[in-house]
């Protein structure tokens, strides 16, 4: 398959069960992918909710898999977690935390509300170069082995219906009329990957940005009537009927201005 222009960015809290599904997926699709977690630290689960097993972001998936081998195989066999590691340690290293890469990004997929605004407020802290829009997306997915296999596949639908409509640009593409343009066919293709004859909440504020040296805008996807950022349907799953998808939350953001 020929790789898409589009350049994407999925983003988890440990870059290591949901990031690390999709980023499989979408680079076996052809995609041009990088994934990241946005917390302090990578936490794995232990042998109690409250026993955590916490590694540095320096720390190689390899590491951690000896570490868990070593401590409990049969439990980390059992739940998963030892699979979980060996497939991500084929794909890259080690977890990478999204606050330290300044790589480009047209579209940064992010897996629950708050990793959402973790993203949005760096985007937003840093200097302007390029003035270069990014958007950022949101896909609530439960943090277990299925839903991330599940959500996996509806963002690498998503990034499909959005690289039909994308075209790599250059400074020039960033004019007020293209810009806007493009934030339109990402909004649309958000909306479409929620299903024909749905109903279509996802709304688009395009703020431009104000302030001299750094000029921001951040569009939100809000649905009417419902708050912040909850844009709640029915997607359905890959090969699956209507509704096989439970409540999902989409968010959109357009981030003009950040460090691109």
């Amino acid at each position: 398959m020929p790789s898409s222009p589009l350049r994407v960015a999925v983003v988890c809290s440990s870059n290591q069960n949901r990031s690390m599904e999709a980023h499989n997926i979408l680079s076996k699709r052809g995609f041009s992918v990088r994934s990241f977690g946005t917390g302090t630290h990578v936490k794995l689960p232990g042998p109690a909710p409250d026993k955590p097993n916490v590694y540095d972001f320096k720390t190689t998936y390899d590491q951690m898999y000896n570490d868990l081998l070593r401590k409990d195989k049969e439990l980390y066999t059992q739940n998963g977690i030892l699979h979980m590691l060996d497939r991500n340690k084929r794909i890259k290293p080690r977890p990478e935390r999204f606050q330290n890469c300044k790589d480009l990004f047209d579209l940064i997929l992010t897996c629950e509300e708050r990793v959402y605004d973790q993203v949005v407020e760096d985007l937003n802290s840093r200097e302007q170069e390029t003035c270069q829009p990014v958007h950022v997306v949101n896909v609530d997915i439960q943090d277990n082995h299925e839903e991330a296999t599940l959500g996996a596949f509806l963002i690498c639908e998503l990034c499909q219906c959005v690289s039909t409509r994308w075209a790599p640009c250059g400074a020039e593409a960033v004019t007020e009329g293209r810009g806007r343009g493009r934030d339109r066919d990402v909004a649309e293709a958000v909306t479409e990957g929620r299903g024909r004859g749905r109903d279509r909440d996802v709304a688009e504020a395009v703020t431009e940005g104000r302030g001299r040296g750094r000029e921001r805008g951040v569009a939100e996807a809000l649905t009417e009537g419902r708050g912040r950022g909850r844009d709640r349907g029915a997607w359905p799953r890959p090969e699956a009927g209507p509704a096989a998808w439970g409540g999902v939350s989409a968010q959109l953001a357009c981030v003009r201005g950040a460090r691109w």
